[in-house]
Parts: C-alpha cells; sequence; structure tokens
C-alpha cells in the first residue's frame, strides 16, 4: 500500500504542477495580450471554478459507484487544456484552456483522496499529509519551472514551450492508470460494514461543524489565491525585482507550504486535529500581519513560516471532516477542496478587481488580515 499512497501524491504533483503553472505564466500573459488585473482574476476566476465545483459533484457520484480510472481520464481533460493554453490567440481561448486544465483537476481530486485514505493503513492524517504534500510540491515546483522553461528567455516564445509541459500529464495518465487498476482490484474485495455514526456527532451538530471547517478552509485558501496569483506583481512592484525572481520568491513560499504540509498530518495524529488546527491559526497571524511592511529579504524570511503554519492545518481540517461522515469520504473530500478552492477564486477576481481600482499593495494590506477568521475554531465540536 505505500507504494499506491507514493504513487497518488506524485500523481497529485503533476497535477498541482500544471494548475499552478497557470499563476506563474501571469506576468507573460499579461504582457503578451495586454490584460488588466481584472482579466487576471477572470482567468482565476475560471479555473478554479471548473478546478473546484464539480468536485463535490464527483465525489457524490464516486461514494455511490466508484469510478477507478476516472484519475486517469481527468490528466486527460489537463493535457488538453494545456495544449489549447500554448497555441491560445486571445482572451477567450486563454480562458477555454484554463478552463479544460481546471476540469482536469476536478475530477481527480476526490477520488484520489479516497484512494490516499484506502492505502493509509489506518494512519489517516499522515497519509492525507503525504498525499497533500505531493500537491504543494507540485505548486512549489510550477513557478520554479515557468522560471526556467516559459520565462527564461524571449517571453515572446514562451506561450509555446508550455506545450511542453504535456509530457507530464502523459506520464500522469500512466501513473493514474496503474493506481486505477489497484483500486479496481481493492473494489472487489470484500468490505468491513461501516458505522454510520462513527464520529459519534449529531447529524445537526455534523452540518455546523462541516460548515466551520469550510470556512477555515476558505480563509486560508483565500490567503494561499492571494500570494499564488499576486505576490509576484507584488514583489516586482514594490521592489522592482524581475519577473524571473518574483517566480524563484514564490518557489520559497510554496516550498514552505510544502513542508508544512508534511509536518502536519503526523502531528494532528499524535496532539489531535483541533490543537493543530489551533497552533496553524494563532501562529501564522503575526507573519501575514507582518508581510506588507517589510523589506525584501525581510518578506522572503517571512513567507518560509506562512506556509509552514498555514499549510500545516490542511491535512487535520481534511481528515476531521471526513472523520464527522465516514461513509462519504469523496463528497466531503470534494467539498474540502472544491468549494473552498472556488470561493477563493472568486475571492482571487474580486482581489484582480481591487487592485485595478486601488493598488497590489492594498491588496495584500487587506489580506494580511484572512487569518482572524481561523478563530472560529473554537466552536468546533469535541471529538
Amino acid at each position: 500500500m505505500g507504494a499506491v499512497l507514493l504513487a497518488i501524491s506524485f500523481s497529485h504533483l503533476l497535477n498541482d504542477m500544471l494548475q499552478s503553472l497557470i499563476p506563474a505564466i501571469y506576468p507573460m500573459l499579461k504582457a503578451r495580450f495586454g490584460l488588466s488585473f481584472g482579466q487576471i482574476g477572470a482567468i482565476t476566476l475560471v479555473n478554479q471554478l471548473t478546478a473546484s465545483v464539480l468536485q463535490p459533484v464527483v465525489g457524490h457520484i464516486t461514494d455511490r459507484r466508484p469510478m477507478p480510472y476516472s484519475l486517469s481520464a481527468g490528466m486527460g481533460f489537463t493535457l488538453g487544456g494545456l495544449l489549447l493554453l500554448s497555441r491560445a490567440e486571445n482572451f477567450a481561448a486563454l480562458l477555454f484552456a484554463v478552463a479544460a486544465v481546471g476540469i482536469g483537476s476536478s475530477i481527480f481530486h476526490p477520488e484520489s483522496s479516497r484512494v490516499a485514505r484506502l492505502a493509509s493503513g489506518g494512519r489517516h492524517g499522515m497519509a492525507q499529509s503525504v498525499f497533500q504534500v505531493g500537491g504543494n510540491a507540485g505548486s512549489a515546483l510550477g513557478p520554479l519551472l515557468a522560471a526556467f522553461i516559459v520565462t527564461a528567455r524571449d517571453q515572446g516564445s514562451g506561450q509555446g514551450r508550455i506545450a511542453w509541459f504535456g509530457l507530464a500529464a502523459v506520464l500522469g495518465m500512466v501513473v493514474l492508470a496503474a493506481v486505477g487498476t489497484w483500486y479496481a482490484c481493492r473494489l472487489r474485495m470484500p468490505a468491513p460494514k461501516r458505522q454510520a455514526a462513527a464520529s459519534g456527532i449529531g447529524g445537526g451538530r455534523v452540518a455546523f461543524a462541516l460548515g466551520l471547517l469550510t470556512v477555515l478552509m476558505l480563509s486560508k485558501f483565500f490567503y494561499t489565491a492571494s500570494m499564488g496569483n499576486y505576490y509576484t506583481f507584488f514583489l516586482i512592484n514594490r521592489f522592482h525585482v524581475p519577473v524571473q525572481t518574483a517566480q524563484l520568491s514564490l518557489f520559497l513560499f510554496m516550498a514552505a507550504f510544502a513542508a508544512g504540509t508534511l509536518l502536519g498530518g503526523p502531528v494532528g495524529d499524535r496532539i489531535g486535529r483541533k490543537r493543530i488546527i489551533w497552533v496553524s491559526i494563532v501562529g501564522v497571524l503575526p507573519f501575514t500581519l507582518a508581510l506588507p511592511h517589510l523589506g525584501f529579504y525581510g518578506t522572503l524570511i517571512d513567507t518560509v513560516p506562512i506556509g509552514l503554519l498555514l499549510a500545516s492545518a490542511f491535512p487535520a481540517i481534511v481528515v476531521y471532516a471526513q472523520e464527522l461522515m465516514p461513509g462519504r469520504i469523496g463528497t466531503v473530500s470534494g467539498l474540502m477542496f472544491g468549494l473552498a478552492f472556488g470561493l477563493g477564486g472568486l475571492g482571487a477576481a474580486g482581489l484582480g478587481e481591487l487592485a485595478d481600482h486601488t493598488s497590489i499593495f492594498v491588496v495584500f494590506d487587506l489580506c494580511s488580515a484572512l487569518p482572524v477568521l481561523g478563530m472560529l475554531a473554537v466552536f468546533l465540536p469535541k471529538r
């Protein structure tokens, strides 16, 4: 089972690497197509809505009828979107291409999260960390590879080089086909009897707790979206660094985010989900409030604890939600990843409009206080 967990984590790396490639090339697209920050926000909105709005639906369907090979099919959508993105000639074509990439991600996440839980050997927090850290590592690699492959040379030809990332999508399809075969064999095995109320919490309190967890995920996704989509512009406008330096700085934040995800699950297994959620919330706020007011090197250093602490709660939140509804793993995973991710996309679009009407600095001042929403965790029920 360890090999399956590593395979699904590696596939998550490939999926999220290709997803994060899109915001990493925003400076190039902005220059090539003369886009406004509002249009950048619209691209983010389309990508994140298509990458999220289908997730609860896919999860609900696969809870009733698992589809092992949908994982590979989802990566096929991503491949098609990348090829379209490399040839897009206008804003409408850009939107269509990023929508296809988003749909691929929306199909991937619910079933892959279920596979990670099946392959956990009972250590659900650890498995969720391994699974999610693959995605976080991919999100960190996207800007790094964009800096060296897409924008390192003449940006006029950089768009065509996006097609090379299609090779990663093909590799993902092969790996996920093998995972799908294992998953299909696992489904044919006799399943243990489920416990309908394993969480020990009534239905009304379960719905309330899921709502709180969604708000917590939303606050974190919203802040992460501001960093992923506008951090490079913040650095370029404030410190006048070149695009490649800004992309490498984004990689530093994403790498710290990946490390925080890897640590959060096992620590949550040991000290409890609710405690690690609180550590993340209380710990990150001073650093986010300080970020807009530091110098260049101070900003780079500050993003490391932000990434570590912000990400540490993600595995705990997802596993906490899955344990509230143990028979609806796909639906809950789709809700946690999808709804919060989609609402984060709405927020990113709004931030783009705000940046057009004010400045990118106002956006970061506003986002610095977002972790305050995490204080709602005090109302989470004891399990």
